[in-house]
């Protein structure tokens, strides 16, 4: 049975979500807006955290979607969503845990909606992003660290989809 001290140790709890940076460039219009809209469309994704007091924490989850037909960019769109949580775990593993999935999973959607508005503000098809496995990205990345190959940005494991 859990006592009253375990119940302290072994919390989360979100403080604030908010967008950190955010950039939409569209580069190539309007004459992009005259060809045939069937876009090559790339994401990066990274998260990254910072301490910000005893317990709590800066999760930042940046991604980047760059559209191009043929070799022209039709649009850049980045965003950094971010939280700040509180977390307190007597366990190191849960606490990474924590923050490279768990945070991430709460953060995309509000990035995703953001995304997708600033696309179609600039004049181009709704994109939505599919759901991310942030708990697959989580077991990846831990698994290349221990192997030594650390990537810069963790891969989507699927692709975006237009609506």
């Amino acid at each position: 049975m859990a006592t009253q001290a375990d119940a302290v140790q072994n919390r989360f709890g979100i403080q604030k979500l908010y967008v950190k940076d955010v950039s939409f460039e569209s580069p190539g219009s309007p004459e992009i807006f005259r060809q045939q809209w069937k876009p090559d469309i790339q994401m990066e994704m990274n998260a990254a955290n910072a301490k910000v007091d005893e317990h709590l924490f800066e999760i930042v989850l940046t991604i980047t979607i760059t559209a191009k037909i043929e070799e022209e960019t039709a649009f850049l769109v980045e965003i950094q969503q971010a939280g700040i949580f509180e977390i307190q775990s007597d366990s190191d593993e849960e606490m990474k845990r924590a923050m490279g999935s768990f945070c991430p999973n709460i953060l995309f959607p509000y990035a995703r909606e953001a995304i997708d508005s600033l696309v179609t503000r600039g004049g181009f098809p709704p994109l939505m992003l599919a759901p991310v496995n942030f708990d697959a990205l989580f077991v990846q990345a831990q698994q290349e660290a221990e192997a030594g190959d650390t990537p810069d940005a963790a891969p989507a494991p699927a692709s975006p989809t237009e609506h």
